[in-house]
């Protein structure tokens, strides 16, 4: 084509300059916003940095510290991200930032709920965790929670993550109230809560089954930021996971007997009873049903038990 040919097409096609320019446009109007959001997301990360005590997280205070809080290297090892791009994040630099970062900074930086929806708001990713998802049980299921006492019972969804429980099963295999939110996930507790494993005379049995029906489940959610952040940490944190996880065994979930063994009142046999809250295989109500006097007897001790520890607080 010659210039003179090129010259006539671009006079030929003004909607289509007018677009490269309404682009162009578009382009520098999104540009301020963007560095403002770095600039913002640079600032509240210092500013969380900076008031955490070395001692909060583990670390020696030292003599020659100056930083007030924790060094910028040190939340990059906690969060298990490089030195320099940590830096660069927090020097507002134009670069992305995945969810799983996101969610080990905020693990690392000790982020409340609220802190870290801001986080993830200013870093314009979607929160992977199941936070939001607490709050879409059915009306009253809460309630009917309380009413299943002394049984132990919880609402659960295909992730392995607790999304409502009774007292009773709050204390069935620990504290369930002392672990933060992120943690209360059955797969993560059997596989590295020293209580959960403890309490669970099975437990080989029920890990290997678990990360059967987490395969199988997650076949469905292949591209699902959550289900990945919990694949990645389950894989990170528990030796135990990557071997089971590598076998590639799937399984479907059954109602089955379970056993616990409980710090206050002792061994305790169930059926287990799984209704679904939805036609899909989302939110489970599992129910423990006692199998013997034994059992019955020793859910009503516990729940005595944790109503004598409510009165004396």
């Amino acid at each position: 084509m010659s210039v003179t040919t090129g010259r006539r097409a671009a006079k030929a096609s003004p909607s289509a300059a007018k677009a490269s320019e309404e682009e162009a446009s578009a382009a520098e109007a999104s540009a301020p916003a963007d560095s403002v959001r770095r600039e913002l997301l640079a600032a509240f990360l210092r500013s969380r940095r900076e008031r955490i005590k070395p001692e909060q997280v583990g670390l020696p205070r030292g003599p020659r510290r100056r930083t007030p809080g924790l060094r910028r290297e040190e939340v990059a090892h906690l969060s298990s991200v490089g030195v320099t791009w940590y830096t660069w994040l927090e020097q507002a630099r134009d670069i992305q930032v995945s969810a799983q970062v996101l969610d080990s900074l905020s693990r690392a930086l000790m982020l409340d709920t609220s802190e870290r929806a801001h986080l993830f708001a200013l870093a314009g990713t979607a929160d992977p965790t199941p936070a939001a998802e607490t709050t879409v049980l059915p009306p009253g299921i809460r309630k009917v929670l309380t009413q299943l006492e002394p049984f132990p019972a919880c609402v659960q969804n295909a992730r392995y993550d607790i999304l409502a429980y009774n007292r009773v099963y709050g204390r069935l295999l620990g504290d369930l109230d002392a672990r933060p939110p992120e943690d209360r996930n059955c797969m993560w507790l059997a596989f590295t809560d020293p209580d959960w494993a403890a309490a669970m005379p099975d437990r080989q049995e029920t890990i290997r089954l678990m990360a059967a029906r987490f395969r199988s489940r997650m076949a469905e959610h292949l591209a699902e930021p959550a289900w990945k952040a919990l694949l990645n940490r389950m894989e990170r944190s528990s030796p135990e996971f990557r071997e089971l996880w590598e076998r590639h065994e799937v399984a479907r979930a059954v109602d089955q007997t379970k056993r616990f063994r409980n710090a206050h009142v002792g061994m305790l046999s169930f059926t287990y009873h799984g209704l679904w809250l939805g036609p899909a295989e989302g939110a489970r109500l599992g129910t423990y049903v006692p199998q013997d006097e034994e059992t019955q007897a020793g859910v009503e001790r516990l729940l005595e038990v944790i109503e004598e520890g409510e009165a004396v607080s």
